[in-house]
């Protein structure tokens, strides 16, 4: 089985080992440039030094006159010797026109015929090259001995090639120490590096970090809950699609400030809290959130991370909720008025006061015909029409009035698919429930309601329109009076400042408008409009009785 390198499973020790690799691959190279540059430089002043020495001995008066004796090697032989010495050179040989030696580092090759080249020194020319001798391969100069214009001798000068190496190989080993220094300063900064990087990627390689970084795209894509994450400057460093809907964003906001987002001021806020918020209730565009936040920190403050949930369809089920719940304790309570008229007229027939008793019965059921008769004929619509009653009860029983307007008329099918009943409950619900709330407080009591279409304009309009005989809306709150949270009424056990804010996002959901301005009795008259898709002819407003409540 062959044997195979462990591979590092952590992507820092994949760097760790690629940068080891690298830094060893780089000093190998320089080393190996160094050797290869050396040698070429060192064999280049080697032949520089043995032409210089060769030119010398060649120019030398004793030279020349030592050839001219009957015996040079007498006197020549010495002289080379000190010169090899002195000069340090490995190898002087002086020898006559013919290359035949008179001096030899090894005095018995003298007499022997030169191995090397010499034609051109016979010409008188010096030369320079590379030759492998008796002494092994050199580097060695040839220069001719002149007597005037004849050669009379020839002087060659060189230096081995493995003494040549030896330099090199010496400054060789320098740079590797140097190198292996640097090599083992470079691998001890890589890990103290690559340590910490282990510490941040939590020791995972890169195919765990490449799958990880796939589960976070698809987790961000596949969530409905909104996502957003912030850095320390409350800057937008990520938010997934469910983030961008909510929040009405378009474009790309990575690294946006919040403040530049355009969101509601009560949410910036809570995105801009530095304490952790848990299920806190806020508007944005035309929905209603459930937003938490939780600060990321690590030693200092490093973002907050913000979830955000739609509960807007959650908050209009509980409006619906809560006009079943109020038309229930009104139906509990007509239970209970209806158990005192019964035994009102069983009490008269035991009197023996039959005809009071038919009267009585008969007048308090025609005016509870008459109410349900007039709602249902104003308002075709079978949910409004539900609803009115509902709230027309309520209202009596909390001492108020409600009247629906003689301008009424909204027939069953007029409404389109688009303009759901429940965002219309949503509407109106809320708006009469903020009247009644307002007429407890003003005399008479009363609360004027008016649901009809509009055909004046170049779209059709369904109008919603309540009027209370409060004390009406100070023009200071008119710009705040739709905002989540305001209210001018004491906080309940539930809070306050939601009904209208409801209403308002309903409204805008459709592309309508919610108005506040001062009604005729000095109370608060609220009016939506809400466009509606032509038909080819709506129902105009007609004229009929209004229908009040306060007989019930």
């Amino acid at each position: 089985m062959p044997f195979r390198v462990p591979r590092p499973r952590s992507l820092a020790g994949q760097l760790f080992a690629m940068q080891a690799v690298l830094i060893a691959v780089v000093v190998a190279g320089c080393a190996l440039f160094t050797y290869v540059g050396d040698r070429q430089q060192a064999e280049a002043a080697a032949g520089r030094q043995a032409r210089s020495v060769a030119l010398t001995i060649a120019d030398s008066p004793s030279v020349t006159e030592a050839i001219g004796t009957a015996d040079p090697t007498a006197r020549l032989q010495p002289y080379a010797v000190r010169v090899m010495r002195d000069a340090r050179v490995d190898f002087v040989t002086i020898m006559d026109p013919d290359g035949i030696r008179w001096t030899h580092p090894d005095p018995r090759q003298i007499g022997h015929p030169f191995r090397g080249h010499i034609e051109r020194a016979q010409r008188g020319a010096t030369f320079t090259e590379t030759y492998t001798g008796t002494l092994g391969p050199s580097v060695r100069a040839v220069t001719p001995v002149l007597d005037g214009d004849r050669v009379v001798g020839l002087v060659s000068a060189g230096i081995r090639v493995e003494e040549i190496s030896k330099q090199v190989q010496e400054q060789v080993a320098a740079l590797l120490l140097v190198a292996g220094g640097a090599l083992l300063l470079g691998a001890v900064g890589t890990y103290v590096i690559n340590a910490r990087l282990r510490r941040h990627t939590h020791g995972m390689n890169a195919d765990e970090l490449s799958r990880m970084h796939d589960y976070h795209q698809a987790t961000l894509h596949a969530v409905r809950e909104g996502l957003l994450m912030l850095d320390g400057r409350h800057r937008v460093a990520l938010i997934n699609d469910g983030g961008r809907e909510l929040l009405g964003l378009d474009g790309d906001v990575v690294g946006a400030p919040v403040v530049s987002l355009g969101l509601p001021a009560p949410l910036t806020g809570a995105l801009l809290a530095c304490e952790q918020r848990r299920d806190e209730v806020h508007l944005a565009a035309d929905r209603v959130l459930v937003v938490n936040t939780s600060p990321v920190s690590g030693g200092e403050r490093r973002g907050t991370v913000v979830t955000l949930r739609d509960v807007t369809e959650l908050r209009s089920l509980m409006g619906e909720l809560d006009s079943e719940r109020g038309f229930t304790q009104a139906l509990r309570s007509q239970a209970h008025e209806a158990a005192n008229r019964l035994h009102t007229v069983v009490s008269l027939i035991e009197l023996g006061r039959a005809e009071e008793a038919v009267e009585f019965a008969t007048a308090e059921l025609e005016l509870a015909q008459a109410l349900t008769d007039q709602v249902v004929a104003a308002v075709g619509e079978p949910v409004l029409a539900a609803l009115l009653l509902g709230k027309t009860t309520q209202a009596n029983e909390r001492g108020v009035e409600l009247v629906v307007s003689r301008e009424n008329r909204l027939d069953d099918g007029l409404l389109p698919p688009s303009l759901p009943a429940r965002d219309l409950v949503t509407i109106l619900g809320n708006l009469i429930d903020n009247a009644v709330d307002a007429a407890q407080r003003g005399t008479p009591s009363r609360v004027t309601v008016a649901a009809y279409t509009d055909t004046g304009g170049p779209v059709p309009e369904l109008v919603l329109r309540v009027s209370d005989t409060g004390e009406g809306v100070d023009p200071a709150h008119a710009d705040r009076l739709f905002e989540r949270g305001f209210s001018t009424k004491p906080a309940g056990p539930g809070g306050r400042g939601f009904g209208l804010a409801l209403a308002r996002q309903a409204v805008r959901r459709h592309g309508g408008a919610l108005t506040v301005t001062r009604a005729e009795d000095g109370g608060a008259r609220f009016e939506a409009r809400l466009p509606l898709a032509p038909t080819g002819g709506a129902a105009p407003a007609v004229a009929g009785p209004a229908v009040t409540g306060g007989g019930q």
